[in-house]
C-alpha cells in the first residue's frame, strides 16, 4: 500500500510540474512563438472580439489588377453593403478548409460573432492543391495552434517536427498518382478516363476549339493546365476538403453561427473555348454536388461559379480565382445579396 501511495505521489508531482511548466510557457513564451510560427491566429485575435461577421479567404480575396481604380478586397467590398455591421476578414494565401477549421475552433465562446463566411474554392478539392508543395509549410504553421493539445505539447510537437514532411518530388508523385488512378466518368463515351491521358492527348494536339481553329503552343499549354486543375470528381467519402467543410458545418451548428460558403467563380468561359464540353460538365457537376450537399446541411451557399466573365481574370496564363475590379465587385454583390437574408435591416447598396 505504501508503495502505491509513493507512486501516486510521484505521478501527482510530475503532473503538477508539467502543469506549472505549461502555465509558464503559455504565460511568457507562447505568444512569441505564435508571432514566429502561427501569426495568423494573432491576426484573428485582433478582430474576433469585435466582429459580427468574419470572412475567411485565401489570395482570391486580396488579389487585384495593378490598373484597378478600386483595389479593395472582396470582403471589404461586401462590408460596404452593411455599414452598421462589423465584417472583418482573415486572409492567407494558399489556405484551405483545414486551416479555416483550426482557426474557427479558436474563436472564444463569448465572442460576438454571428456569421461565418468561408471561401469555397473548387480547386482546393483537386489533387494538385491537396498534395501541394506548400502543404508542409501550411501544416507546420498549424501545429502550434492545434486545438486538440495544450500549447506546451504543441510546442514540443513542433520541435520534433510532428507534421507531415514530404519533399516537392514526393508530393508531385502523389499528384501524378491521383491523376492516373482517379477515374473520370462522363455521361457519354469519352476517349480519356483519367487526367494523365487527357493531358497527354491535349499536349499532342488532341484538342479542338469551337471555331475549329488551331491553337498555338501557349493556348495548348493553358488548355492542359485547365485539365490538370479541373478534371476531377469529388469523392465525398475520401476527399479531405469534404471532411473539413463538414466539420466547419458541424462547428457552426454547435456554436449557433450563421454559415455562408462563398463558392468562387472559375473561368468556365475560357474552359469551354480551350477544352470543351467534357471539362465544363465536370466543373458544373462538382459545383452542383457542393451546393446541394451544403444547402441540405443548412448552409447558405453563394454560387458564383459562372458569374465573372473571362476578361476579369487577372492571371491570363494560369488557373486562379484572382479577379480584376469588376470581378471582385460581382462576387461581393452576390455575397451581399445572400447575406441580406440574414441582415435585411442593415443592408444598404453602396453609393
Amino acid at each position: 500500500m505504501n508503495d502505491l501511495v509513493k507512486i501516486l505521489f510521484k505521478l501527482s508531482l510530475i503532473l503538477l510540474i508539467l502543469l506549472l511548466i505549461g502555465y509558464v510557457y503559455k504565460r511568457y513564451y507562447y505568444r512569441a512563438d505564435l508571432q514566429e510560427h502561427s501569426k495568423i491566429l494573432l491576426s484573428q485575435e485582433l478582430v474576433d472580439r469585435e466582429s459580427q461577421m468574419l470572412y475567411y479567404g485565401e489570395s482570391s480575396d486580396i488579389s487585384y489588377h495593378p490598373d484597378d481604380s478600386i483595389k479593395k478586397s472582396i470582403s471589404s467590398l461586401t462590408a460596404e453593403y452593411f455599414p452598421e455591421t462589423v465584417l472583418n476578414a482573415i486572409d492567407q494565401p494558399a489556405f484551405h478548409a483545414g486551416n479555416y477549421l483550426i482557426l474557427l475552433q479558436h474563436i472564444p465562446e463569448d465572442a460576438p460573432l454571428e456569421t461565418v463566411i468561408v471561401t469555397l474554392n473548387l480547386r482546393s478539392f483537386d489533387a494538385a492543391w491537396i498534395y501541394s508543395d506548400l502543404e508542409t509549410a501550411l501544416q507546420k504553421s498549424m501545429v502550434l495552434i492545434d486545438p486538440r493539445f495544450p500549447p506546451l505539447i504543441n510546442r514540443i510537437r513542433l520541435s520534433f517536427k510532428d507534421y507531415e514532411i514530404k519533399s516537392d518530388e514526393e508530393r508531385h508523385q502523389q499528384v501524378l498518382e491521383a491523376w492516373e488512378e482517379n477515374k473520370l466518368v462522363f455521361p457519354s463515351p469519352f476517349k480519356y478516363d483519367n487526367v494523365v491521358d487527357w493531358d497527354h492527348g491535349m499536349a499532342k494536339g488532341g484538342y479542338s476549339r469551337r471555331d475549329s481553329a488551331t491553337m498555338d503552343q501557349a493556348m495548348a499549354e493553358l488548355a492542359c493546365q485547365y485539365i490538370k486543375t479541373y478534371a476531377f470528381q469529388i469523392d465525398t467519402l475520401n476527399n479531405p476538403r469534404i471532411r473539413d467543410f463538414d466539420a466547419i458545418t458541424e462547428l457552426a451548428r454547435k456554436r449557433n453561427w450563421n454559415l455562408v460558403f462563398n463558392l468562387l467563380a472559375e473561368n468556365v468561359e475560357k474552359v469551354q473555348v480551350l477544352v470543351g464540353d467534357e471539362l465544363v460538365w465536370l466543373i458544373r457537376k462538382n459545383r452542383d454536388l457542393l451546393v446541394e450537399r451544403y444547402t441540405r446541411k443548412g448552409v447558405i451557399v453563394v454560387d458564383n461559379l459562372e458569374s465573372v466573365p473571362d476578361k476579369e481574370y487577372i492571371d491570363r496564363n494560369w488557373t486562379t480565382e484572382h479577379y480584376a475590379q469588376k470581378g471582385r465587385m460581382i462576387i461581393a454583390r452576390n455575397l451581399a445579396d445572400s447575406l441580406r437574408i440574414l441582415y435585411p435591416d442593415e443592408y444598404q447598396k453602396p453609393k
